[in-house]
């Protein structure tokens, strides 16, 4: 067999287990799967040889357990300690506590002994910068100053943030999903999940949160969960020499991970289900569900909201909805179908446009200039200013007596005697109105600085800009929907459910129902996202609501385009995923793609009886398929089965090997 040696070319690293995949290849799941039943049929027949064996097959099948238990505890440790930081880091741009710089500014008053309810936000402990280094507060000096340092620390975080990713971990920038859909469907990406990926994410998550970009942290602490899912993976023989049962663990990771994102540990579970695994089984389900009650319990003990709540933006409706509202609540969701489909194609269309021109070899200057921007434009208006988490509470809170909030501002009549729980729809004050153009503002801003934000080459997450653009959308609908009812409560559609002096319209729910409605638009997510935002908000009760929302977001935006926000993502980096919710229509059948056509060689096939060694080995070099069909014969071309190209290399290097002992 002459030149055999070179037959090892064609692998690009040392010789693995048979078992192991290459870089950028789709694993066998019919191979793991059979591998496994063989690991556990022996594991099986062992264990009634001796007490130790039994012993060993205990943990064998308790070790999937311990996975979970594990991933739940680091994955809500990382996600408590990332929300603790966002909060400082957030607050740092624009000041410092004086007594622990480490608080942020609700922590540092909330601390004082002098902090009064009214003044809340107020205390002599937390200073901005202007009081810090000039001594002033007010005036333009003050305010330039404060406008300056807010933009510079936003450029810091950022240039800290970008230039981790690029040194240390590439694979640590985008949302993630994309990938971890793709792996999760059986496809390779060495490092992608690897210890760096995790460490770097996790720090430059903070950095890129709290530099005020139109991004979230809900996505990439999937990505972060997955991480840890595989670290503890390969500390367990079971899943680090089975790509299918690893896959398993990844799963119930990324169910992990959106526990922790919202506090929805349920939500976690559908997200999985429904969003991003490929392979589900019933055991999956068990397990994904203890994973995400151990991150959400880790989460909870850690407290890093201060409400001893495990959800993110707790709302308390005293009003119930009626019939007469679903009609606003459906052109929510028209709007998030509209915003979905409009911000896929321009972020797809720039994206690509990054990657096939010059403007992709300067990821640094990008999200430099991007920072800028954002930064420049955000700090004049309050409701950009603030984080993204921060509006999208203020904008669902309903209005009480004790709220401050601009878009409470309404003219109360004085000689009002109901329960501060139960307050009626007032006219709208001017602080009202000026929130309200504020609101159109920031709503214009977030959706085209979200679309030049997302993908840019830092951990980017897509949920809470998605959200925001929906919340600002719905509570300006909610005002205006609860001005017109108040004015006009003799109108025939208001006759029967609005009276004068009663609690008719309630904006915050509006403000839900447009976030549920524009995430839905985006990610064409149904019951998951229906179920995370009652989990995120606590509003059991306004279910339907949400799902007429969030369906029609999903027909209007199906309507122009049948791909969410992460698979065209996949399309646009070229990742071999097949959607299982993908139907084709194609007509073509295999015959008339296998048959060679006239002048052209054979089939490329391995006989079951009459081939050689040399044979097979010529067929390797003179081809470049990755695997060829096993036929009965060349005169009968009936399939029996397939083999690997790189299985069939590896079975000749063992032949060589045992021959040449065997000459010895």
């Amino acid at each position: 067999m002459s030149g055999s040696g070179n037959l090892m070319d064609f692998l690009d690293e040392p010789f693995p287990d048979v078992g192991t995949y290459e870089d950028f290849h789709t694993i066998d799941w019919l191979r793991e799967k059979s591998r496994d039943t063989d690991r556990h049929r022996k594991i099986t027949s062992r264990s009634k040889e001796s007490v130790w064996e039994f012993i060993k097959g205990l943990l064998d099948a308790w070790s999937g357990w311990v996975v979970m238990l594990l991933i739940g505890l680091l994955a809500g440790t990382l996600a408590g300690v990332i929300d603790l930081a966002v909060d400082w880091m957030t607050d740092l741009k624009e000041g410092i506590c004086l007594s622990a710089f480490w608080y942020s500014h609700e922590q540092c008053c909330w601390t004082s002994s002098e902090t009064t309810f009214e003044d809340r936000d107020k205390c002599p402990l937390w200073q901005k910068w202007s009081e810090l280094l000039v001594n002033r507060s007010e005036g333009a000096s003050a305010y330039i100053l404060n406008y300056l340092l807010y933009v510079l620390w936003a450029l810091l975080f950022a240039f800290l943030a970008v230039s981790l990713v690029r040194v240390f971990a590439p694979y640590a920038c985008g949302s993630g999903i994309p990938e971890i859909k793709t792996i999760l469907s059986g496809f390779i990406i060495r490092g992608y999940l690897g210890k760096w990926t995790l460490l770097i994410k996790t720090v430059t998550l903070v950095l890129v949160v709290s530099s005020g970009l139109s991004l979230g942290k809900e996505g990439p602490l999937v990505h972060v969960a997955c991480c840890c899912g595989n670290f503890f993976s390969s500390l367990f023989s079971k899943y680090s020499k089975n790509e299918g049962k690893r896959r398993e663990v990844l799963s119930a990771a990324a169910a992990a991970g959106v526990s922790v994102a919202f506090g929805a540990p349920i939500g976690g579970v559908l997200f999985s289900l429904e969003e991003v695994s490929y392979y589900f089984p019933l055991k999956t389900l068990w397990r994904s569900f203890f994973a995400a009650l151990v991150a959400a319990f880790t989460l909870r003990s850690i407290n890093p909201f201060g409400n001893s709540r495990l959800v993110l933006f707790y709302v308390e409706y005293h009003t119930p909805w009626y019939m007469a509202e679903l009609f606003p609540f459906i052109l929510l969701g028209v709007f998030g179908g509209l915003w979905g489909t409009l911000f896929i194609r321009c972020n797809i269309a720039w994206c690509r446009r990054r990657k096939t021109t010059s403007l992709g070899k300067y990821p640094v200057l990008e999200v430099i200039a991007v920072t800028a921007i954002t930064a420049i434009v955000a700090y004049p208006n309050p409701y950009t200013r603030q984080s993204t988490s921060e509006l999208i509470s203020e904008l669902f809170n309903d209005c009480g007596a004790l709220e401050s909030s601009q878009l409470c501002d309404y003219i109360n009549d004085p000689n009002m005697t109901r329960p501060v729980d139960d307050i009626p729809d007032r006219p709208a004050g001017r602080g009202v109105y000026t929130a309200m153009w504020q609101l159109a503002l920031a709503l214009v801003f977030k959706i085209v600085i979200t679309i030049f934000t997302f993908g840019m080459k830092i951990p980017s997450g897509l949920f809470i800009p998605s959200m925001a653009v929906g919340a600002m959308a719905g509570r300006m609908v909610g005002i205006g929907v609860e001005q017109l009812a108040y004015h006009h409560h003799d109108w025939i559609i208001f006759r029967n459910w609005c009276r004068p002096g009663a609690d008719c319209v309630t904006p915050g729910l509006y403000a839900m129902v447009g976030a549920a409605a524009c995430l839905g638009g985006v990610t064409r997510m149904t019951v998951s996202l229906v179920v995370i935002m009652f989990e995120l908000t606590g509003g059991l009760e306004y279910i339907v609501p949400l799902m007429a929302a969030a369906v029609t977001s999903k027909w209007v935006a199906d309507a122009f385009g049948k791909e969410g926000i992460y698979e065209a993502h996949i399309h646009l980096n070229g990742y071999p995923f097949l959607d299982v919710k993908d139907e084709f229509t194609h007509r073509t059948l295999a015959t008339d793609v296998m048959r060679p056509r006239r002048g052209e060689p054979p089939l490329a096939v391995l006989t079951q009886d009459s081939m050689t060694v040399e044979d097979v080995e010529t067929l390797i070099k003179e081809t470049d398929y990755n695997g060829f069909p096993v036929v009965v014969s060349r005169d009968s071309e009936r399939l029996i089965g397939f083999a690997q190209r790189r299985e069939l290399i590896l079975a000749i290097r063992d032949f060589l090997a045992s021959s040449q002992r065997r000459m010895f």
